[in-house]
């Protein structure tokens, strides 16, 4: 892997999200309805199915395309008119600079090509993220070639239209380079990383150079908590009977309590603390050793009293991290998972993701 790296740039973030179609419409009905937009659907499904799916992508002329731009054409269109012209009126600067240009036009489609051919592309391992907002994945690019590469852009293949949609690049020569590239998805669980385009316009402008390229990494969406987080339910007697009856607390689990003069310090909840100090006020809250032993916590879906499932998901959301920001053990029940309660980022991260995939 080469060692010289260039600085990376990142893309606004995009959002990916394809129309849905009118509610009880069938494929007939569309192509009824609009015959063109229902064949060039049918098209972009059959050759998106036809990329490989693949993490690092190398770029070869078979899987690299080129065609003018609309300057590319106006360029053509301004060489004809000039040959026709140099013609009829016997113009030998005519000739000269008809020919110049058209040579121009010539090596910069071989310089244009040349810049996106060569260059492999890897997708690192995107991060999960939460419902609502953008997830960012970096792609690298990297040249084995001496001179460098200008010009490169990376979008989410349909949302890179307009120029601030794209993730500008060079790769220095036999270096690399790195741009960030965001989409949003519309629902939680488990998405497949949308296809990319890679596309240069290097050096003229007149000849548009692109790939697609289908990653095969999938990114895990969890549910959007519910905001504003609503207390956590009561604590539940432990299965050895110590324990009388739940009991209500005061807008929290009741195996926290306000502080009191004389409490250990390692029973001072330190995270509700620095966040108290850093709204400015002084609250602060210790465990309750003897309650915590008599009951425990669990984040059961029946307990969320809400008639829409996405919505009992996104407070249990709202639980898990209201939970885990307080330092105390909870579980989680879902209907065919039960997780025992514990506390850690590895439980929190186990807890969301079986609200993602739930």
């Amino acid at each position: 892997m080469p060692p010289a790296a260039a600085p990376a740039s990142v893309a606004p973030a995009n959002a990916p999200a394809t129309a849905a179609p009118p509610r009880g419409a069938t494929p007939s009905r569309l192509a009824a309805l609009s015959p063109l937009a229902f064949a060039r659907g049918r098209f972009q499904r059959w050759w998106q199915a036809r990329l490989p799916l693949s993490d690092p992508l190398v770029l070869t002329q078979r899987n690299v395309y080129i065609l003018p731009t609309g300057a590319g054409w106006m360029l053509a269109l301004t060489l004809v008119v000039l040959l026709i012209a140099s013609i009829n009126f016997q113009l030998n600067l005519g000739y000269l600079l008809t020919f110049l240009l058209a040579g121009s036009a010539v090596v910069g489609m071989h310089l244009s090509h040349a810049t996106l051919r060569g260059i492999t592309l890897h997708l690192k391992a995107p991060e999960p993220h939460f419902l609502g907002g953008s997830t960012a994945f970096e792609v690298q690019l990297f040249s084995d070639r001496n001179t460098p590469r200008h010009g490169i852009a990376l979008s989410v293949h349909g949302h890179g239209k307009a120029g601030h949609d794209w993730a500008l690049t060079d790769v220095p020569a036999q270096g690399s380079a790195s741009v960030q590239v965001a989409f949003r998805p519309e629902r939680r669980g488990l998405h497949r990383v949308p296809t990319l385009m890679a596309e240069t316009r290097f050096p003229l402008g007149t000849f548009r150079v692109w790939t697609y390229w289908r990653p095969a990494a999938q990114v895990l969406v969890y549910p959007a908590p519910e905001v504003p987080a609503p207390p956590l339910p009561p604590g539940e007697p432990r299965a050895s009977g110590t324990g009388s009856a739940s009991t209500q607390g005061i807008g929290e689990f009741d195996g926290v309590r306000a502080y009191r003069r004389g409490d250990p310090l390692k029973l001072v909840v330190w995270k509700k603390a620095a966040k108290s100090l850093a709204t400015g006020t002084d609250d602060l809250v210790s465990r309750d050793a003897q309650q915590a032993q008599r009951h425990e916590l669990w984040l059961d879906l029946a307990h969320a009293a809400l008639p829409d499932h996405e919505a009992r998901i996104s407070r249990l959301t709202a639980w898990v991290l209201q939970a885990d920001r307080l330092g105390i053990d909870y579980g989680l029940r879902l209907p065919a998972l039960e997780l025992a309660p514990d506390t850690g980022a590895a439980h929190r991260q186990r807890c969301l993701e079986a609200l993602a995939l739930c």
